[in-house]
């Protein structure tokens, strides 16, 4: 069944009690994202489309700024599910891994380096909410991963034997939360806003 009202389907009230200035929750911008994963499986978007919408819908504050973005998609998504973000896993076994560019995060993405270099960029990567989590694993590897210059940066990595920077702290107030968990062993780990290994680009 489509909903012929925008902001009730997006946060669930009645049509006539819908605030658009209500805050949304991430309940809220996670079933704005089942519409637009439809949409774009049905081709009514494409792939640039879906990743632009995607990540307004997680930079929404009000159900209001939510409603636009769904406004011309029919809801054909079953009542009361939600799109949480799969768990993704990007490694590097005995090679180099390079991940930029315009891309999806999950909210808990699995970094995985042995005897390889990882590389990861999310200056630009479309983040699935306002915290997302970093599992990292790297033995005896090199793993580097540039946050967004307005993220705050929670280290709880453990290191044995090996070379850890993780740097970022406390970034801009509306900022996204990047948790980084996980252990390095007989390796190296860099965490930074800054552009620090030649294949990354320097910001734009």
């Amino acid at each position: 069944m489509i909903s012929l009202d925008p902001a009730a389907r997006v946060s669930g009230l009645a049509p006539h009690g819908s605030d658009p200035a209500l805050r949304a929750s991430d309940a809220d911008r996670d079933r704005v994202a089942s519409v637009l994963s439809e949409a774009l499986a049905s081709g009514r978007l494409t792939s640039l489309e879906h990743a632009d919408r995607l990540e307004a819908t997680y930079n929404a504050v009000t159900v209001g700024e939510l409603a636009p973005i769904i406004r011309d998609l029919p809801d054909t998504t079953p009542a009361g599910t939600g799109a949480a973000p799969v768990r993704q896993e990007i490694g590097a076994v005995f090679s180099k891994v390079i991940r930029g560019g315009r891309w999806i995060a999950g909210r808990h993405t699995a970094l995985n380096a042995t005897f390889g270099a990882l590389i990861v960029d999310l200056s630009d990567a479309v983040l699935p909410g306002r915290e997302i989590t970093l599992e990292v694993d790297c033995r005896f590897s090199k793993m580097i991963v540039r946050v967004p210059e307005n993220s705050h940066v929670i280290d709880e990595v453990g290191a044995l034997f090996a070379k850890r920077s993780i740097s970022g702290g406390a970034g801009a107030a509306d900022g996204p939360v990047i948790r980084v968990v996980g252990n390095v062993a007989f390796g190296k780990i860099i965490i930074s806003r800054e552009t620090t290994d030649w294949n990354l680009p320097p910001r734009r």
